[in-house]
């Protein structure tokens, strides 16, 4: 309801159905030029317009979904796919169960699991004092998390005597946590990574955001991960995805309104996942299963499959 009184907000959903509107006429235009076989689209509002003109135009329509909440742009066109994607199991989604396939995101082929001394080799890569030394990744997703980044660094000189921590902390926030945190040969800290590869593949333990792709990579590669879910996205579909790992005992989930009101939550997180072996590795097992490394040759299938299927 506050929304309604935001006029910022207001204005820029009255432009968007604005766009959307030239964005149809546009892709009406596109599609009757090129004639395509079928029309693929990944969500967003951006793909509604191309995906309501292929409708119209009798173009076949596959559309895949990430994450485990359905977006808007998604929910209106799975009305007229004939194929649909998903990222997480298909029990998460309203689609019809006879057009809708689970085949997981797709991500870079390098992400399997590592020996330990792969491992050992990425940590040497990121210029790590000590490769042996158990090592903590944190990343708040590109833009960072201001909210994990102070709970880290809070929390950083207790952990710093047992493990090394690597803190992407994005651009915005990257001179906030590098004046605030302790100094210390076994915390390194970064604004951004171009890849996080090997950063991931350093890890022994992860702490995230609830990004769908991130979420994925860390399960090609099975790594032990506790998830801070941003509460604030449209929809809530971090939190969405956040349960469905939470669910299959596959990640250990930390709100982030609990992280604000008491750090320590994050730490006993930590500390059990360091402490605890078994623990560690039945997490990691359980992560690994939710990988999907043939999401992409899967979800080409489809296409092909469903085209073929349309043509006489």
């Amino acid at each position: 309801m506050r929304q309604v009184f935001m006029l910022g907000t207001v204005f820029k959903n009255i432009r968007d159905v604005f766009l959307v509107g030239v964005g149809l006429v546009q892709s009406l235009l596109f599609l009757s030029r090129i004639k395509p076989d079928a029309v693929f689209t990944k969500g967003g509002f951006v793909c509604l317009p191309v995906g309501l003109a292929a409708t119209l135009l009798k173009i076949p329509l596959i559309i895949h979904d990430s994450d485990a909440h359905p977006g808007l742009t998604n929910r209106i066109l799975a009305r007229y796919a004939i194929v649909i994607g998903t990222g997480t199991p298909i029990e998460n989604y309203p689609y019809p169960a006879g057009r809708t396939y689970y085949v997981g995101i797709p991500v870079g082929r390098q992400f399997k699991p590592l020996t330990l001394k792969q491992q050992q080799q990425c940590k040497a890569s990121l210029g790590l004092h000590d490769i042996k030394k158990p090592l903590l990744v944190v990343t708040g997703g590109g833009l960072g998390a201001r909210n994990i980044n102070r709970a880290i660094v809070a929390i950083a000189p207790q952990l710093l005597d047992k493990i090394a921590i690597l803190h992407i902390t994005g651009q915005i926030n990257y001179r906030e946590v590098l004046e605030s945190a302790p100094e210390h040969v076994d915390y390194l800290i970064e604004p951004f990574l171009p890849g996080m590869f090997t950063a991931f593949g350093a890890a022994d333990v992860v702490v995230t955001r609830a990004g769908a792709t991130t979420l994925l990579e860390l399960a090609a590669l099975a790594k032990p991960t506790i998830i801070i879910p941003s509460p604030y996205l449209t929809g809530g579909h971090q939190l969405k995805n956040a349960e469905v790992y939470q669910k299959a005992q596959a990640a250990i989930v930390v709100q982030e309104e609990d992280m604000i009101l008491d750090q320590r939550v994050l730490f006993k997180a930590l500390i059990e996942l360091f402490t605890n072996t078994t623990k560690r590795r039945q997490m990691a097992q359980n992560l690994y299963a939710m990988a999907k490394p043939d999401a992409a040759l899967d979800m080409a299938s489809l296409i092909v499959e469903a085209v073929c299927a349309k043509k006489p």
